[in-house]
């Protein structure tokens, strides 16, 4: 359950974030509502993912993938297209992500 819990937390921030954006700094009622309800929803269930996963482990993926995915919006729908070191960082979050998962004895515990 906790990688089922985690994915509707980072499902919920992407939404959050990406209406946080479109919230023009909280001056527009919808877009706002969403973002706040978006981001109560994802800090709930990380905050049941924390319950058998370590703080870190579920952080570095929820905050590795949501990065991710809010680039590609950031890119497809806000038409917003990183630079060079953008992509070399967002690569390497992806990499760090991916050795904690794979490598670290951590995400076990």
């Amino acid at each position: 359950m906790k990688y089922l819990y985690l994915l509707i937390a980072i499902i919920a921030e992407i939404f959050a974030t990406t209406y946080l954006k479109k919230s023009e700094g909280f001056s527009l009622w919808k877009p706002t509502l969403i973002c706040l309800i978006g981001y109560g929803v994802a800090f709930y269930f990380l905050s049941l993912t924390l319950r058998t996963m370590p703080v870190g482990i579920a952080y570095a993926i929820w905050s590795g993938v949501g990065i991710i995915f809010i680039s590609l919006i950031g890119m497809f729908y806000f038409k917003q297209t990183p630079d060079l070191p953008a992509i070399i960082g967002l690569t390497l979050i992806v990499i760090g992500v991916v050795v904690i998962n794979v490598f670290s004895k951590m995400g076990s515990h």
